[in-house]
């Protein structure tokens, strides 16, 4: 298998990216959507294999304090095969000199997130627009 990860959002394919996502039922991401994201975001990972993007990573930083990651999804028929464990290194080795790296983890994998070196927030505060997802993920 020939994996290629980079940064080049300029030249994705969007199609290729929403199939990842919607992969793993991640439905409400759109073209538009995607494209919107991923250019407001300044730290970018995409995972190719044979050519075709299966995995993707992006995160927004002020270059100096801090930072967040979003978005670690890899494309459902290539998963547990190390590929967001990449993204993750890629991600953090381009945040490296930033002080503070935040990141909410999908429910269930904040194990795998925690063998790369993040830990659980003491003061962690969020709001959510969306109901499920306030249910799910705040306290």
């Amino acid at each position: 298998m020939d994996i290629e990860i980079h940064s080049d959002f300029a030249n994705a394919n969007l199609d290729e990216m929403k199939e990842v996502y919607a992969s793993v039922g991640w439905t409400k991401h759109t073209n538009e959507i995607i494209r919107q994201v991923f250019e407001a975001s300044n730290v970018v990972a995409l995972v190719k294999v044979n050519g075709r993007i299966i995995g993707i990573g992006r995160g927004m930083t002020d270059g100096v304090f801090n930072a967040a990651i979003y978005d670690v999804v890899v494309h459902r028929d290539f998963q547990r095969q190390g590929i967001a464990k990449k993204i993750m290194k890629f991600l953090l080795d381009k945040l490296s000199n930033v002080s503070c790296v935040h990141l909410i983890s999908t429910s269930g994998n904040e194990g795998f997130y925690r063998k790369l070196g993040l830990k659980k927030l003491k003061t962690g505060m969020a709001r959510y627009l969306n109901p499920s997802l306030s249910d799910e993920y705040l306290e």
